[in-house]
């Protein structure tokens, strides 16, 4: 605690980041709690780990608070915002942990399961998935930061444009000083400015859907 004290949304603040294994999400969750930890906030993170650490479903929960610890788990139906990677995973968490009020950041990009390359499953129709999510949610925003991060050098900068996503989103105090802070904490100094690149245009998709 450094005797800040954040404003918060809610408190405690129940967030889930979710993806498949190998985009980042894990890495994402920890980027939001140290910026979080720098304001004098509570965060607990509890993990979930699909059958094969890639290509598996991961899930972040925080809870953020500036007043005390919670639990790791956030209770069913009581995440304020669901953070996704892949979006048949935003429709997972929102059926078991979302409510009319959570809010919804979700990248468009699909990463199909070997049942739908082999043709044994089918993947939803992108309408039907926008549709869903928006059913399940109070807001959603829907970015393909996927192809922004291909730019970038590398499709895992998506998760670092999700955390600039959810920066522009208003529901935690992320800004982007505290988010180089935390980056230069994790990342060696030649990874600082692309991190940094990849922030700022997670933060400008959100900020043109407003």
């Amino acid at each position: 605690m450094n005797g800040e004290t954040a404003a918060l949304t809610a408190d405690p603040f129940n967030l889930i980041i979710t993806g498949v294994g190998g985009q980042g999400n894990v890495l994402a969750s920890r980027i939001v709690a140290d910026v979080m930890a720098q304001l004098g906030c509570f965060v607990t993170i509890g993990e979930t780990f699909g059958a094969s650490q890639r290509g598996g479903s991961v899930m972040s929960h925080l809870r953020i608070s500036s007043r005390s610890s919670y639990s790791p788990q956030i209770p069913r139906g009581r995440a304020h915002m669901v953070v996704a990677l892949e979006p048949t995973e935003a429709i997972r968490v929102l059926s078991a942990y979302g409510n009319p009020e959570t809010r919804v950041i979700c990248n468009t990009r699909p990463i199909h399961s070997m049942g739908v390359i082999c043709g044994e499953q089918s993947y939803p129709s992108q309408a039907e998935m926008r549709g869903w999510i928006q059913e399940l949610s109070r807001t959603a925003w829907f970015i393909d930061t996927t192809e922004a991060a291909v730019s970038l050098g590398n499709p895992i900068f998506g998760n670092i444009m999700a955390v600039g996503a959810l920066a522009a989103a208003g529901v935690l105090p992320l800004s982007r000083d505290r988010f180089e802070t935390a980056i230069r904490q994790k990342m060696p100094e030649s990874k600082v400015s692309v991190n940094l690149a990849a922030f700022d245009l997670g933060r400008k998709m959100i900020s043109s859907q407003k």
